[in-house]
C-alpha cells in the first residue's frame, strides 16, 4: 500500500487557499483511468445526471478492484461537467457517496472542470482518477 498524506490546506499558506489541497504520495506505480467511464458495457449512457456519476464511479470502482487497488489509493481526479447547473447535483452526489467510497474521511483532491462538452454528447459528465499502487 503506498504512503499517501493528504496535507491540511490552512498549512500551505499563500497562493493555495481554502479550496486547494496538496497530496504527497510515496508509490512506485501509479495507475491512470481515463477515457469514457460513464458508458456502460452495451456503449449506452443514462440520460440522468446522478445515473450517470454512479456508473462512472461504479467504473472507476471496478478498474481499481482489477489492480488490486480500491478507493483508498485513489490520490487526485478531475471531474469534468458540461453544465453548470450540475455543480449544486454533483456536490449532493459527492456528499452522498464520497463517505461510503473514502470511508477515513480523507477525499483526494478533485478538480473540477467545465468543458463546451464530452466526446459523446449524451456524457453531462466524466472522471479522470489517478491511483497510486
Amino acid at each position: 500500500m503506498p504512503e499517501i498524506q493528504i496535507v491540511n490546506p490552512d498549512a500551505l499558506g499563500q497562493p493555495l487557499g481554502q479550496y486547494s489541497h496538496m497530496t504527497r504520495v510515496r508509490a512506485s506505480e501509479f495507475l491512470f483511468i481515463a477515457g469514457q467511464v460513464g458508458i456502460d458495457k452495451t456503449g449506452k449512457v443514462p440520460d440522468d445526471f446522478d445515473a450517470q456519476c454512479m456508473l462512472a464511479f461504479g467504473n472507476v470502482e471496478a478498474a481499481l478492484k482489477s489492480a488490486g487497488a480500491g478507493w483508498a489509493n485513489i490520490v487526485q481526479f478531475t471531474t469534468y461537467l458540461v453544465h453548470s447547473q450540475d455543480i449544486p447535483k454533483f456536490m449532493a452526489f459527492r456528499q452522498r457517496e464520497f463517505p461510503k467510497m473514502f470511508k477515513n474521511g480523507a477525499y483526494p483532491p478533485n478538480t473540477l472542470l467545465m468543458v463546451d462538452r464530452l466526446v459523446l454528447e449524451p456524457l453531462l459528465m466524466e472522471v479522470q482518477p489517478i491511483a497510486a499502487l
